[in-house]
């Protein structure tokens, strides 16, 4: 019975020891003017990784810091060159910012890949197998049209994205499934944009109200731009404030919900209201300490948006595994040399 029941996931980290690991890791990168900084990372996604367990299990990250700094050195001498060449050339500079951009989704198919391969869990590796030419539909194709949309087309391509990278990764030989459809997406994206309407309305209606009592010091023919102006700025501070966290758990809840491993289904439970203290009690505490509650802010949400994922068994998880290992035993570690390369987005 106790096979059946949920299974959270749990995060084990503090901040005072992931302190100790963010300022060596800030210090030697500013030392070797960059070039620690994939050393950093590697130590920064072993200490989540390993602090996060399923089952009484931890994850581990296996990523090879040399092929992250080899693909921030691609990273970093596309985007000097185009920077270069712009200042005397905007035409050649737009050229190979086509460049750029025209190659972006193939290195996304390649970090995913690098991501997955370097994850495991129980001692056994995820993998990522989506084709190059479903990247380029997915990270180009959808978002390039979702821009000539004015972002009608936003909601699609991220459920397309989504799609994309779970039905594509694996764990063992076992393949994710996702149900979520785009209406979903439309559904969360909608809601934003009724709040943003209703913000809008109502703060102009409130400055016109005002106005109409001379309230306001403001002649009549200037209160409507007035009115108009004051509701813009309040409806994208109210936007920015409370839409990105709406936005992210709602999205993070039906990433997981839709998600399914096997006969194994997930279950996020994350509440927008808990996501905004927590983000604004970040910021807040990071500009007072001067960056210096960075990696406690890092902790605080992780252990947060971790510890409401669940996983929903259906049936024994150490079987599950175990049967996993026995059929994948035989592909070994040679596959680890294809994944040699992460450009680090």
């Amino acid at each position: 019975m106790a096979e059946h029941q949920s299974r959270q996931l749990q995060f084990s980290g503090s901040g005072g020891e992931y302190f100790r690991i963010w300022i060596v890791n800030v210090c030697l990168s500013i030392v070797t003017l960059g070039v620690y900084s994939a050393w950093a990372k590697v130590k920064r996604n072993q200490y989540f990784y390993r602090h996060t367990t399923l089952a009484g299990a931890g994850f581990d990250y296996h990523g090879d810091p040399k092929a992250i700094l080899k693909g921030r050195i691609v990273a970093f001498l596309l985007f000097a060159f185009y920077t270069l060449v712009g200042e005397f050339d905007r035409v050649a500079g737009l050229a190979i910012l086509l460049v750029i951009v025209s190659v972006m989704p193939w290195l996304l198919m390649r970090s995913l890949r690098f991501r997955m391969h370097n994850t495991s869990y129980r001692g056994l590796r995820f993998a990522f197998h989506g084709s190059t030419g479903a990247a380029y539909f997915n990270f180009l194709l959808l978002p390039v049209l979702s821009a000539l949309t004015l972002g009608a087309l936003w909601p699609l391509a991220q459920q397309r994205m989504a799609r994309y990278t779970r039905e594509n990764s694996t764990y063992g030989n076992e393949f994710f499934k996702f149900f979520a459809g785009s209406g979903a997406y439309y559904r969360i994206y909608l809601m934003t944009i009724f709040i943003g309407v209703l913000v809008f309305a109502g703060l102009m209606a409130s400055v016109m109200l005002l106005g109409s009592k001379e309230l306001i010091p403001v002649e009549a023919e200037q209160l409507v731009a007035m009115s108009v102006l004051v509701a813009a700025i309040g409806t994208y501070l109210a936007l920015f404030l409370l839409a990105y966290p709406y936005v992210a758990a709602r999205l993070q809840n039906l990433v997981w919900n839709s998600t399914q491993l096997g006969p194994h289904g997930f279950q996020a439970q994350l509440q927008a209201r808990e996501m905004l203290g927590i983000m604004l009690g970040n910021v807040l505490l990071t500009l007072l300490t001067l960056g210096l509650y960075k990696p406690f802010a890092d902790i605080r949400l992780a252990r947060y948006r971790i510890e409401r994922v669940a996983l929903l068994p259906r049936g024994s998880i150490d079987e599950f595994v175990a049967g996993l290992q026995t059929n994948t035993s035989a592909a070994g570690e040679e596959m680890a040399e294809m994944f040699d390369f992460d450009i680090a987005l």
